[in-house]
């Protein structure tokens, strides 16, 4: 990691420790807009990086984006920033002025919606379930397929029907219809990198990494717990069994952790389908052994609005069945390696692992 990756990521904590606390999120989870934390994040230009400084960025490079989106899954934010950057990487690839205001993400991969050319523009129709944080969001960038290939279109969300809707960490995931949208032609453009499916793979790894930083959460939180709370005389990190399952969850977020770099990487090489699939399972994984542990470990307290642990693991939760859950992925990873030739598994295997 080099001096200004180092940079990014210390500002990206300091900007979330003191603007996105456990007060914060929870008057956003009551539905109070968390601006002054969204508006230091935009000044800082974090909305930005991994576009060029030509074409309106900050510079850097996708893995130093992705490493802000695991500090904010770290602390919870209830933000649309990890949306509003793979917007603007999307507008970015075709063309299209970024921005710095709240922007969400739908990908036509079920083929719900179309775009039709008019002489004065593009009608968009169409419906997408689940869009994390449409009602909070300027605007909305649809990818999809037109007769001239891949394209990406910015719609202001005042003229789409948004029915809110949650997950179980009360981040916003909407119902959103467009009905005939007539969007102009300069807020529509040709896409060159990024297609239905790439969008639908960055949402993966986006969605894995935010994982990773709440599990680095929850594993911090317990091990401080444990040092904290006492029984029996001891505090109840000198127990064996508690620090046993300590040990279990450690080793459960140094393995996610490690398989969400190897993505990371990957994708920043140009690809990392394979890595994206992989790391999406097995941090998936972390986080359905993970959970439990740092709940046992904190008892019932560990439930209470009180205790901001609970931020973490009902995001946890939500996180792990979005994007496609560890069953979507491991059925599509499994079908393509079922292709392979018994000789080319080896190979393949290896491949991915020196990425």
């Amino acid at each position: 990691m080099n001096e200004t990756s180092e940079i990014i990521i210390q500002t990206a904590e300091k900007i979330m420790e003191d603007l996105c606390t456990k007060q914060v999120v929870d008057d956003a989870e009551r539905g109070t807009n968390p601006m002054k934390l969204w508006n230091t994040l935009a000044e800082t230009g974090m909305l930005a990086i991994g576009i060029s400084e030509e074409e309106g960025g900050s510079d850097g490079g996708f893995i130093d984006a992705l490493n802000v989106i695991q500090v904010s899954g770290k602390y919870s934010a209830p933000i649309p920033l990890s949306e509003t950057i793979l917007a603007n990487w999307i507008l970015s690839d075709a063309g299209l002025p970024i921005s710095a205001k709240p922007m969400t993400v739908i990908s036509n991969v079920n083929g719900k919606i179309a775009f039709t050319e008019k002489a004065d523009g593009w009608v968009i129709s169409g419906e997408a379930f689940d869009v994390p944080f449409a009602r909070n969001s300027n605007s909305i960038v649809v990818v999809g397929k037109s007769e001239k290939g891949k394209i990406a279109a910015s719609v202001n969300c005042d003229k789409c029907l948004i029915t809110k809707g949650q997950n179980m960490a009360n981040e916003a995931r909407d119902h959103v219809i467009l009905e005939n949208i007539l969007v102009s032609k300069e807020k529509v453009s040709s896409l060159k990198r990024f297609d239905e499916e790439k969008t639908q793979y960055s949402s993966a790894l986006i969605r894995t990494v935010q994982m990773t930083g709440a599990l680095e959460n929850i594993l911090e939180l317990t091990i401080a717990y444990s040092k904290e709370r006492t029984q029996f005389g001891r505090t109840i990190s000198r127990f064996q069994a508690v620090q046993q399952q300590i040990a279990i969850l450690a080793g459960e977020v140094s393995a996610a952790k490690a398989i969400a770099n190897l993505a990371m990487k990957a994708y920043e090489a140009g690809d990392g389908k394979d890595q994206i699939m992989m790391a999406k399972i097995r941090v998936g994984e972390a986080a359905s052994v993970g959970v439990p542990i740092a709940h046992q470990v904190h008892g019932a307290i560990g439930f209470t609005e009180e205790h901001s642990l609970q931020h973490s693991t009902r995001r946890l939760w939500s996180w792990r069945d979005e994007c496609g859950n560890e069953s979507d992925w491991a059925k599509r990873l499994g079908n393509k390696m079922l292709k392979l030739e018994s000789e080319a598994l080896w190979p393949y295997i290896t491949a991915i692992s020196n990425h």
